[in-house]
């Protein structure tokens, strides 16, 4: 159940805080490099689509790329190239070179869930993959919440260009720490080319296996939850109680926090239930409990009290984390460990691609004066149905 070399896990971890931070630096300097810039609201909802893109383009390779180097030079590779490509934000001049930049840190970025899963999967065993997971997962949201608070007081002492400079020189940092507490790492086994070999790894097979489409169907519908609060969250809150500004910060956090603490939980249960040769079940269980807590969205909608609501939110993120911890673990439980990046990557592009549906249906539901009820309704109801299409469509998954 231990990893390997405990240095190795908190590196993983540490790659995970700094994947959010570098994505999330944009928005918390939005109103400086706005006013320094001469950026339009238009101008940013272009760079988020472009970031965005970049990684729906870019997960079919990395996934591929990830199984192909292992988890010693994935890592290596994706910290490497995801710190630079923040750090270009710092130097480019023009909206032009930004959105380049934008561009290539959303493509670097989507090599972190597929690295991260296949690497845990590498370092523990089938009973201490869900806590790991839950730690690297809840670890991460920590970056979300540090930030906001850190990086505009930073900003105002050392500017913008720095804190972009910044974040990609403590990703070197990293590249070095890792290069050192891995050399002992087990790399993975040179790819065999003959035809055969080719035939047993390829995409093909990788579409054709039951287990793949059980997971990325879950992963699309309980996707669903998160990427409505991550991008509308705020507005929901300023259209129920008239929070805006600062007044957002405290109870955002609060949820998020919640999202951690989430991860944690979910992915210490399971392992507390495991029994030998009943990992699976466990999981399930989990998941079923977490996607019934999630499914209490919609109530928020119904309460007139700030604190009610950030209640019942937080428990949402914090389900759906528990939930999203106990797939990616069931995912290396039931996929051969030469395709976990492929799949994994598959997974992730199908949620951003449900997500982005989402969020634009959202946008026209409001438009039309149906407010946020409908939506969160329907998110509810994907959410019941993920644990079902799971156990309906991996019928002949088999857990050891």
């Amino acid at each position: 159940m231990l990893a390997k070399n405990p240095l190795l896990l908190v590196l993983v971890i540490t790659a995970g805080i700094l994947n959010y931070v570098d994505r999330q630096l944009i928005a918390v300097l939005k109103p400086i490099l706005a006013r320094d810039l001469g950026w339009s609201d238009a101008d940013y909802g272009d760079l988020a689509a472009l970031f965005q893109f970049g990684a729906v383009a870019a997960f079919p390779l990395v996934g591929w790329l990830v199984d192909r180097l292992g988890p010693r030079l994935s890592n290596l590779v994706a910290v490497g190239s995801w710190s630079l490509a923040a750090a270009s934000h710092g130097l480019v001049v023009g909206f032009g070179a930004f959105s380049l930049a934008r561009l290539a840190l959303g493509a670097t970025e989507a090599m972190g869930t597929p690295t991260a899963v296949k690497t845990l999967a590498a370092l523990f065993d089938s009973r201490g993959r869900a806590l790991a997971l839950g730690l690297m997962n809840g670890a991460s949201s920590v970056g979300a919440i540090v930030t906001p608070l850190a990086v505009p007081a930073l900003a105002l002492i050392y500017g913008w260009r720095i804190c972009f400079l910044g974040v990609g020189a403590i990703g070197m940092v990293w590249c070095a720490a890792w290069l050192y507490a891995s050399r002992r790492l087990t790399p993975s086994a040179p790819a065999d080319e003959t035809d055969g070999a080719r035939e047993k790894d390829s995409w093909r097979l990788v579409l054709a296996d039951r287990a793949t489409w059980a997971l990325v169907v879950a992963k699309v519908l309980s996707d669903q939850a998160w990427w409505l609060l991550l991008f509308w969250l705020p507005d929901l809150f300023h259209r129920m109680f008239a929070l805006e500004g600062g007044a957002l910060g405290l109870p955002v956090a609060c949820i998020y926090a919640c999202a951690a603490a989430g991860s944690f939980v979910g992915g210490a249960a399971s392992s507390l239930l495991w029994r030998q040769r009943e990992v699976g079940v466990a999981r399930r269980r989990v998941m079923t409990v977490s996607a019934l807590a999630a499914a209490v969205m919609p109530l928020a909608a119904f309460t007139d009290q700030l604190w009610q609501a950030t209640a019942l939110l937080g428990l949402v993120l914090a389900a759906h984390q528990s939930f999203s911890v106990n797939l990616f673990a069931t995912l290396t439980d039931a996929v051969p460990a030469a395709r976990v990046g492929r799949v994994t990557a598959l997974g992730a592009l199908c949620g951003n691609l449900g997500g982005m549906a989402l969020l634009a249906a959202t946008g026209r539901a409001l438009a039309a004066g149906s407010g946020y009820l409908p939506i969160l309704l329907a998110s509810a109801c994907a959410y019941l149905m993920a644990p079902v299409a799971l156990r309906l469509l991996a019928t002949r998954v088999h857990f050891p």
